[in-house]
């Protein structure tokens, strides 16, 4: 076997059968292709539906939401190929991209994982290339503060001096859609289970380049990724996950004095952010929305974003 797809389902059927379509009409000749979804106890009949429509799907249906790191662990160990590929449920392959990827792993034996250039649904770019991140741009992603982040900072950590047709190293990928070697994961294992959600492709990438395997970003293949639909369900874990797969990072590779120090900070601008959405709710500006935001930062700063 050449290469194993493994998706993880959580609640988007329509999504998984558009991706499991663009997946099986995708050019593969020569190369042999299975196809492994782990459906997390979803409850909008995807374990049917996969049943029914794609029968040469390998199925493994969970009793269970055991979440995306752990489900691709769960793919992992029942891969057959010699290069295994993460894919999102809401993600559509474009042409040969599949193909070209195993061909290009076949030329470079130095390289352990590859990612694509990522489009969003209307076809404009979407950053998933990486540099590792420092504890500048901890502090500032995905918070308030990032619009006044040093542009600098953010350039380089999305990488933004390359072409986004480029094919160059980088240090990560994002877990939308990667392929790496089978020989990677022998020597690394799987990915981090502490990362329940985000952060674990960065950890499993970090891992192989310390292994001595380059990652690359191939611009000249492409996939669509409609973006984050089964985690938009539940927004306060969204965040929560988000940044507690952030700080177990910075505690795993900077330190625990680095990690607690990020963790106060990201609760102060959680709590910031109550402010501002509370004065804004009173003033009755777009109150239901400022609201349901309120709630969702509230159980965030509830969750004290524990350092794992």
């Amino acid at each position: 076997m050449d290469l194993s797809v493994i998706i993880v389902n959580w609640n988007v059927a329509e999504l998984l059968k558009a991706c499991l379509n663009s997946v099986l009409a995708a050019p593969s000749h020569p190369y042999t292709l299975e196809i492994i979804v782990v459906d997390s106890a979803s409850t909008d009949n995807s374990p049917e539906m996969l049943r029914s429509t794609f029968p040469q799907v390998n199925l493994l249906a969970m009793s269970e939401n055991v979440g995306f790191t752990r489900g691709n662990n769960l793919g992992l160990a029942q891969a057959q190929g010699r290069y295994v590929m993460l894919l999102n449920p809401d993600t559509e392959v474009v042409g040969t991209a599949l193909a070209r990827m195993i061909a290009y792993l076949d030329e470079n034996p130095a390289v352990g994982i590859v990612g694509p250039h990522t489009l969003n649904t209307d076809g404009s770019h979407q950053s998933t290339r990486r540099r590792f991140p420092t504890l500048a741009v901890g502090l500032f992603e995905s918070t308030w503060a990032q619009a006044f982040a040093p542009r600098s900072i953010m350039n380089h950590y999305t990488a933004s001096d390359m072409a986004d047709n480029a094919i160059a190293d980088v240090d990560w990928v994002q877990g939308s859609a990667l392929m790496a070697r089978r020989e990677v994961v022998a020597q690394i294992g799987g990915l981090d289970e502490a990362y329940v959600m985000y952060s674990e492709e960065l950890d499993w990438c970090k891992r192989a380049k310390m292994a001595g395997w380059r990652v690359v970003y191939h611009g000249g293949v492409q996939i669509v990724h409609h973006g984050g639909k089964s985690s938009e369900q539940v927004t306060a874990r969204k965040h929560i996950h988000f940044q507690q797969s952030k700080l177990h990072y910075f505690r795993k590779y900077h330190g625990s004095a680095i990690a607690q120090l990020l963790r106060v900070w990201l609760l102060l601008n959680y709590a910031a952010q109550m402010l501002i959405e509370g004065s804004k709710a009173l003033l009755g500006h777009k109150r239901p929305l400022r609201m349901e935001r309120l709630r969702a930062y509230w159980q965030v700063l509830r969750s004290g974003l524990k350092v794992t």
